[in-house]
């Protein structure tokens, strides 16, 4: 798999893109890709990982971090409006951090 591209740094603030593996950072490329990036970087991520393999994500991976809007536009984009898809667990949609009581 090719290397995310160092020009995506805006997308990964809080890491060096060129250090990240396109296989086993997967999920956390996908989620960031699909929820704030632009179409050169859908179009990096749909060549990389193919359409199959991005429906394949939303069905089985409850990002945190994909906002009802964003999947709001793929399931209509899949044609997925009676699939079921995975939600993050309730712990992970929280603001409230775990050890706050």
């Amino acid at each position: 798999m090719p290397a995310v591209p160092a020009q995506f740094r805006a997308l990964f603030w809080d890491v060096a893109p060129e250090t990240l593996d396109s296989d086993y950072d997967e999920v956390y490329i996908l989620g960031r890709i699909l929820e704030f990036g632009q179409l050169v970087h859908v179009r990096w991520a749909i060549a990389t990982y193919g359409l199959e393999r991005i429906h394949d994500f939303f069905r089985t991976v409850g990002h945190p971090e994909l906002s009802a809007r964003t999947l709001s536009f793929w399931r209509a984009f899949f044609r997925a409006e009676k699939e079921s898809w995975a939600s993050p667990p309730a712990w992970r949609k929280s603001n409230i951090a775990p050890w706050v009581s």
